[in-house]
């Protein structure tokens, strides 16, 4: 048999080429008959924009059916976080201090009450070595998925009735034209227990239109990210047409 290298190319670029196609395919930002084809959800007028806003909100989790093959990443490729709960202010009675003949290294004061009386008095004394206060830890901020034309990219809320606080780094298919938010939950069980919500938020930053149309412009394949870019462009009759 012989070999001949020009069939022998051919068959190679053939394989990349279907190699290259089946791994466009599963990319989240790839064109899929699935998403082009069904029809977007009924188109909602913008809410105005305000400090505070009452907001639909909804949860998803990465484990969802037409979430898995994403997996756990949001928009930007970028790992969905979960919203961790502020940590409440507990304050504590001060122990009483144990005198010694350590050297003058912390000169401090307290306030003592005595059950009978109402009177506040300051005691000062030397304490041998300092008390290392433990530097409270910082929230984690959730992953939220919007319509990135009424809140843009990287804007930041929280949710006043639990102080979460979470920031917009995904969208989704039933979210383009509509007022509703959908929050990040770490589990199946925590997306259930949310089920679906009128609250309150308040705006701690809202984020970048810009940036959110450079994002979403190279993907207008996909129905709902066309009607995003179209209400981002101003054109907000266009967006609540495309169905």
């Amino acid at each position: 048999m012989t070999f001949r290298p020009a069939i022998f190319r051919s068959l190679i670029g053939f394989l990349l080429a279907a190699a290259c196609a089946c791994l466009l395919s599963s990319c989240g930002t790839a064109p899929t008959a699935r998403v082009s084809n069904r029809p977007l959800p009924a188109y909602e007028p913008p809410m105005a924009r305000a400090g505070v806003q009452t907001v639909r909100t909804t949860a998803y989790t990465h484990t969802e059916s037409d979430h898995v093959e994403y997996g756990p990443r949001n928009a930007l490729g970028g790992r969905l976080q979960s919203a961790s709960y502020p940590r409440g202010r507990v304050q504590l009675t001060p122990p009483k201090p144990r005198i010694t003949a350590a050297p003058d290294s912390l000169i401090f004061s307290y306030q003592t009450r005595s059950r009978r009386s109402s009177k506040t008095k300051t005691v000062k004394a030397k304490r041998g070595r300092t008390q290392r206060s433990s530097k409270p830890k910082e929230p984690q901020i959730g992953s939220a998925a919007a319509d990135w034309s009424r809140w843009p990219l990287g804007t930041t809320f929280q949710v006043l009735s639990t102080g979460q606080i979470y920031k917009v780094d995904d969208y989704g298919w039933a979210l383009a034209g509509r007022n509703t938010i959908d929050l990040y939950m770490g589990s199946r069980s925590e997306m259930n227990r949310w089920g679906v919500r009128q609250e309150p938020i308040q705006i701690l930053k809202w984020g970048d239109a810009e940036r959110s149309i450079k994002v979403l412009e190279l993907r207008q394949a996909h129905k709902h990210i066309r009607r995003m870019v179209l209400e981002l462009q101003g054109q907000d009759n266009e967006a609540a047409a495309l169905n």
